[in-house]
């Protein structure tokens, strides 16, 4: 069983600055990519960024030259540091990886159980 656990959401006014991080435990054999997602109210869910285990990454054009996604591989975890956040960014993020339990299964997608982020004007 496969657990993954976001921190740090909050509050934020326009233009500052958060960090997110994500960490995924249990039984885990390699992690291929992780990333994040975000939902907001009414909306569907979008990709924000990815990162493979080889340091490939990935951004919505909404979120380039102000997001950064990186990881530490060594412990399963995946950060996104957010800057000159704006109202539009607030939405429930969603951690996500793509991981196999031993070196010869399938892999499988995980999620985590979100975190608010939310921007005042």
């Amino acid at each position: 069983q496969v657990q993954l656990v976001e921190s740090g959401g909050g509050l934020v006014q326009a233009g500052g600055s958060l960090g997110l991080s994500c960490a995924a435990s249990g039984r885990i054999a390699s992690v291929n990519v992780m990333g994040w997602y975000r939902q907001a109210p009414g909306k569907q869910r979008e990709l924000v960024a990815a990162i493979t285990s080889g340091g490939t990454t990935n951004y919505a054009d909404s979120v380039k030259g102000r997001f950064t996604i990186s990881r530490d591989n060594a412990k399963n975890t995946v950060y996104l540091q957010m800057n000159y956040l704006k109202p539009e960014d607030t939405a429930v993020y969603y951690c996500n990886a793509v991981l196999q339990t031993t070196a010869w299964a399938m892999p499988i997608i995980s999620w985590g159980q979100g975190t608010q982020v939310t921007v005042a004007s």
